[in-house]
């Protein structure tokens, strides 16, 4: 599938998405992708993020990929089963947060985005996750993909793939999410 083809919908972590951070560098890239509008970025509601969730594939009008990073990652393996049959094609899932480790501890209430959801996800996923990424050990990321059902990427030691961690163009993600284009 191209890139022109589908609406890529881009799913945020928690709170704001700076500038320079990959998400936004990709969404100016792509005419046809656009942010997820999620309510509370800091404080987020689970209810509200699987409905705003689910209401933006619904609204799409071509087939659907995602992008998501971090809790928007859960957000999307928890919509998964919610969304219309046969609309998304296909997941982008980068670095999984694990809500269930106790240091560092989430700062949220985490009421419905954890425990995370198992089982396979009905659409072509890849989930991305770093080996020294604060909010995930590796072993659990790479659980997740196998729960799952989805082609794991070991991305190094990329600390939690966001700006902070230097991922602002990211270029290797960028590829990495061209051949998931490819494979759909």
């Amino acid at each position: 599938m191209k890139i022109a083809d589908a609406d890529i919908l881009l799913v945020p972590g928690l709170g704001d998405v700076p500038a320079g951070h990959w998400l936004n560098r990709w969404r100016d890239k792509m005419a046809n992708a656009r942010f997820v509008e999620l309510p509370g970025g800091h404080a987020p509601v689970f209810k509200a993020w699987m409905d705003g969730l689910v209401e933006a594939v619904a609204d799409a009008q071509r087939p659907v990929v995602l992008v998501a990073h971090s809790l928007g990652v859960l957000t999307v393996a928890h919509a998964a089963r919610h969304f219309e049959h046969g609309k998304v094609r296909g997941a982008f899932l980068v670095a999984p947060p694990d809500l269930g480790q106790t240091d560092p501890a989430p700062h949220f209430d985490t009421t419905g985005f954890h425990p995370r959801p198992t089982g396979p996800l009905p659409f072509t996923t890849r989930v991305v996750a770093s080996r020294t990424d604060p909010s995930c050990a590796f072993d659990t990321a790479h659980e997740m993909a196998s729960d799952w059902g989805a082609h794991f990427q070991d991305a190094g030691e990329s600390g939690h793939i966001d700006l902070a961690s230097g991922h602002g163009p990211w270029p290797d993600g960028l590829i990495s999410f061209a051949y998931l284009m490819k494979t759909l």
